[in-house]
């Protein structure tokens, strides 16, 4: 390792330990056995960072360019820890063939740079660019059917956007230092995706894993060459308005209008192999009961119901019904996965107390020698918590005096109750998050939005105040609660928690520097700030959609809507309850069903956007589902690498293919369907102009 020789721990001799793990079989940190950690700033090196910066710019990328499409931003972890793995071993390998003697690449670091390039990533989300953020602004406040105008709309600068970022990204780090020890060594949560991510970065460093990585480096290649070329090869036919075979009309002109096509994305069916396939299809459910079934029976009540002259975004008119309702979906399953995690975790936690007395008395030798090893690392390197706590005390204030300078609309003692809420609900989010991997911060951001937008109102910029009390809570709790699943990465890999804390500060200042510039740029690719979060373009901005009809509607309240707008939110409200339920009480009892019934919050999603993206999603749930069918072990394996590079090489061609659009290169030919009334409208029009011409020879 790079770290040298060290000293052994003074309570457990070497001779003692490898006495034990000898007759340990399933003992990981026996393969690592001769191997002693190196110190937290040698874990932490140059090449790293250096590496860190890289990554994290593709994954911010790519996380900020799905959530500003389709609202769905699958967990990037396991590619982030692959990829990493990819980077820092080949640039060793190629400086080792030059005769550069280097360090060896260990675990720790590899753990390092993912949670680095993770802590950039996961702010492009949490930190409301595709959420909070865009809804402020005032294309998103007309496509959700309020003014463009006034106090309740705002538009964010580079500089402001980098300094909210500032402002709160930091404090999440501070109050996540207080819960390791309490989560991962007293409660001794499992954190599915940390504990996941361990195993594989575990892996990848012993000589069997380095053979598997070694393979799945190989077809994430070629799966990414593969989709840069299929993003080249579609380019030569956009050279028009709806040309392309984005517009194929897969299903038939009629479905397409109603916008059911394939558009042939790599990166959406990329998406599609990582989520769930029941996320999927549940997109593809909401997708059709809105806009198959529940839109055009409201379209035909166009002048009866709500006004026949309303603009398609107002909420006066058809978007009247789309919001409300969505948001119903939304907040119903928001307040049953609220109360559910909640029970659950406070059921596990009384269990654990009442059975911490007899792990205690069972002390140190009902431990493995893997338990005493990881526990002696985790605790030997680490930020006091008074320390801790008052470095959240101390940023907590900052954001306190100078959010209110950046938005006017809220005022510091609003910021205060923020943070003086936060600790607690992070704690509940931890702990849910431990046990369920399912982190409750956007539920409680969602909630804080009502609270605040009502409690400022909307004479004095209630919507505003709202989101950006509701951002600040998703901020601080959705961080902490991932950064949680480092720490428990870092605890299995013998990481020391010292340079998990400085790789979440260099991963987090990278990311308040780079997501407001690549938002910037999405900003330029949409056509300017007035244009991202229009909807249907291509940078709808699905989530900041529901995020500002959450807002309008907490200020608002229902006299703006059309008529039985309610009445028809009520059901779904009820039907949120009820798939829940169904859902938790099959899970509990183990019932056949349990993986077919519908994901609530994934159907509400066509509600805010239509069904664009659903067929490309399902797709590459299918193509999963196939490939497990034939071979289940390479497709466990492979699935997430091909998707990571169909994904990578699809959003890799936006860099291309903006240069060229800033060069005017156009493309030189245009691919569009018509249907059979257009087409004899164009051989006429055709026979009528050469007519003309022959006329004027």
């Amino acid at each position: 390792m790079g770290g040298g020789e060290h000293d052994h721990e003074p309570d457990e001799p070497e001779p003692a330990r490898d006495k034990e793990h000898e007759h340990d079989e399933a003992s990981v940190e026996a393969l690592f056995a001769g191997q002693s950690p190196a110190p937290w700033w040698r874990q932490v090196t140059v090449r790293s960072v250096t590496a860190s910066v890289f990554v994290g710019a593709v994954f911010s990328f790519m996380s900020m360019r799905m959530g500003l499409t389709i609202g769905l931003v699958p967990s990037f972890n396991m590619s982030a820890s692959l990829v990493s793995f990819f980077v820092i071993s080949s640039w060793t390998r190629l400086l080792g063939r030059c005769g550069v003697a280097t360090q060896p690449f260990t675990r720790q670091e590899n753990v390092v740079v993912q949670t680095c390039v993770i802590a950039c990533a996961t702010l492009s989300l949490y930190g409301g660019f595709t959420s909070f953020l865009p809804a402020m602004s005032p294309p998103v406040a007309k496509s959700a059917g309020a003014p463009g105008t006034g106090n309740n709309v705002y538009t964010l600068h580079l500089g402001k956007m980098m300094a909210f970022s500032f402002l709160t990204g930091f404090t999440s780090l501070f109050i996540t230092l207080p819960l390791t020890k309490v989560m991962i060594l007293d409660y001794k949560l499992l954190f599915p995706s940390g504990s996941a991510i361990a195993g594989l970065v575990n892996s990848f460093h012993t000589p069997a894993g380095a053979a598997t990585a070694k393979l799945q480096i190989a077809t994430l290649l070629r799966s990414l060459g593969g989709s840069f070329s299929w993003a080249v090869f579609q380019w030569f036919y956009t050279g028009g308005d709806g040309c392309g075979f984005q517009a194929f009309p897969l299903f038939g002109l009629e479905a397409y209008k109603k916008r059911f096509y394939f558009d042939f994305s790599p990166s959406l069916v990329g998406i599609g192999m990582i989520c769930p396939p029941m996320v999927n299809f549940s997109l593809l459910l909401g997708a059709v009961v809105s806009s198959a079934i529940l839109w055009p029976i409201l379209q035909g009540k166009r002048g009866e119901w709500y006004d026949a002259d309303a603009s398609p975004s107002s909420l006066r008119g058809l978007n009247g019904y789309k919001v409300p309702m969505g948001i119903s979906l939304v907040l119903g399953d928001c307040l049953f996965q609220l109360a559910a995690v909640s029970i659950r975790a406070a059921r596990g936690f009384h269990h654990r107390r009442q059975h911490q007395q007899d792990e205690d008395d069972g002390g140190q030798q009902s431990l493995s020698y893997d338990d005493r090893r990881r526990i002696h690392n985790f605790q030997s390197e680490g930020m006091p918590t008074h320390v801790s706590l008052a470095g959240y005390a101390i940023l907590a204030g900052i954001a306190t005096v100078f959010l209110p300078g950046i938005f006017p609309q809220i005022r510091f003692y609003h910021v205060a109750v923020c943070y003086a809420m936060a600790p607690l609900l992070a704690f509940c989010s931890s702990y849910a998050s431990g046990l369920t991997d399912w982190s409750l911060g956007t539920i409680y951001g969602k909630l804080a939005i009502f609270i605040f937008g009502a409690w400022v109102g909307e004479a004095s910029g209630g919507a505003i105040a709202g989101l950006v009390a509701g951002g600040v809570v998703v901020v601080v709790i959705g961080n902490s609660s991932e950064l949680m699943h480092d720490f428990k990465s870092a605890y299995l890999t013998l990481t020391s928690p010292l340079s998990m804390f400085a790789s979440q500060v260099i991963g987090t200042t990278l990311g308040c520097i780079l997501n407001p510039l690549l938002f910037l740029g999405f900003q330029e690719m949409a056509g300017g700030a007035d244009h991202l979060g229009e909807a249907g373009s291509l940078y709808a901005a699905p989530m900041a959609m529901a995020y500002r009809g959450i807002a309008d509607l907490s200020v608002e309240g229902i006299k703006t809507l059309p008529r039985h707008s309610v009445m028809l939110c009520v059901p779904c409200f009820l039907v949120a309850l009820c798939v829940d339920a169904l859902a938790a009480v099959a899970a509990a009892n183990g019932w056949r069903i349990k993986g077919y019934v519908p994901n609530i919050m994934a159907m509400a999603i066509p509600f805010f956007v239509g069904p664009t993206f659903a067929i490309d999603m399902c797709l590459g749930s299918l193509l999963v589902i196939l490939w497990r069918r034939r071979n289940k072990q390479a497709a466990n394996l492979l699935s997430v690498v091909v998707a990571s590079g169909l994904i990578c090489g699809d959003g890799l061609w936006a860099l291309p293919s903006s240069l060229l659009a800033i060069f005017k290169v156009e493309p030189p030919m245009c691919m569009k369907f018509l249907s059979n009334y257009q087409t004899e409208q164009m051989r006429k029009h055709l026979i009528l102009a050469a007519a003309a011409r022959r006329r004027t020879s």
